[in-house]
């Protein structure tokens, strides 16, 4: 896969993976959204960094040279699972899930703004719009269906945004690292490897459930290895073809894959309201297939010793989409 169709299409089946987490956790009940959090990224970012020990040997200057950075994207994917899985437990897996996934997008864009002064364009905050919408009308669709109290729900939506907002920011750390010339092996590993390290105390204190049957057993190791290992390793794929704005938007169709896998596997109902969302979801994605950018105005032209992306003509090279990362401060 080379270029931007390459990053999107590494995102998307990213989305679809992290969307069969929710529905997972439901066939290990007598385990905990810590446990469940600790145990499925924490075990997955140890298996990124892993599979990255050469990458990053080679990198090791480099990544003293920001261990700053390395240790906020650590802390943020140590605070992601645990926030966005009890956001689940306590507002419902289509709740919690839209909520966390809708906020990323939004906390993106202002990290770019902010941080790296990269203004939004139009077609950006359109899709960025149309996914918020989508998700907001499935998370009213599941609302009136909820069981849970009104204090469990808006404490679920409240860790949904700290998800969401945790996301947004390792997203950006490791397409920063990037950026300063750490590859995407190292950066996802040596950020995921961290993290996972601040999961294992969490892990140890709470993880017995998961070893209390075989089927708990089963959804943990399923967990670790095909939404947070393989799922984040095509996500990184995808960071080194979009930027994180891109990238965190096309994951709003998790919310989708999660409120179908709700409808089919667990038996929920989805009101008119919520197949309404998902349709406005979809036009979300379409509008990043034909503009899959977050910038404004033209691409300058490559500076002295600037690398332009595989498979970028030069016809290409003047669209902000495929806008090298930023340069060294």
């Amino acid at each position: 896969m080379k270029g931007t169709t390459g990053g999107i299409l590494a995102i998307l089946v990213t989305a679809f993976l992290w969307g069969t987490t929710g529905t997972a956790a439901t066939f290990a009940p007598e385990a905990g959204p810590l446990a469940i959090g600790a145990a499925a990224l924490g075990v997955g970012g140890l298996l990124q960094a892993g599979i990255a020990v050469p990458a990053l040997r080679r990198a090791r200057p480099m990544l003293r040279a920001h261990a700053g950075l390395v240790a906020v994207g650590a802390g943020a994917v140590a605070v992601y699972p645990l926030a966005f899985y009890s956001s689940m437990h306590l507002a419902g897996v289509a709740i919690g899930t839209v909520v966390s996934l809708a906020s990323a997008p939004l906390a993106s864009g202002l990290l770019e703004l902010v941080l790296e002064r990269k203004p939004l364009s139009r077609w950006w905050v359109l899709a960025a719009a149309l996914g918020i919408t989508g998700s907001a009308l499935l998370c009213l669709s599941k609302a009136g269906q909820a069981t849970v109290s009104a204090t469990d729900t808006v404490t679920g939506i409240g860790l949904g945004m700290v998800a969401g907002a945790t996301y947004a920011l390792y997203s950006w750390v490791v397409h920063r690292l990037m950026g300063h010339g750490v590859d995407r092996a190292a950066a996802m590993g040596a950020v995921f490897g961290a993290g996972g390290v601040l999961l294992l105390p969490v892990l140890v204190a709470t993880g017995a459930p998961l070893l209390a049957s075989s089927q708990s057993f089963a959804v943990a190791a399923y967990m670790a290895l095909v939404p947070m290992f393989l799922g984040y390793y095509l996500f990184g794929i995808g960071l080194t073809r979009l930027r994180p704005s891109t990238a965190t938007t096309l994951t709003l169709t998790e919310p989708a894959v999660a409120a179908l896998l709700a409808v089919l596997v667990v038996g929920e109902q989805l009101a008119v309201l919520g197949w309404i969302g998902l349709s406005i979801l979809a036009a979300a994605l379409i509008v990043l297939a034909l503009a899959p950018t977050n910038s404004t105005g033209s691409r300058p032209p490559a500076a002295a010793g600037e690398t332009i992306p595989a498979g970028t003509s030069p016809a290409t090279q003047q669209r902000p989409a495929q806008a090298a990362p930023a340069p060294l401060p």
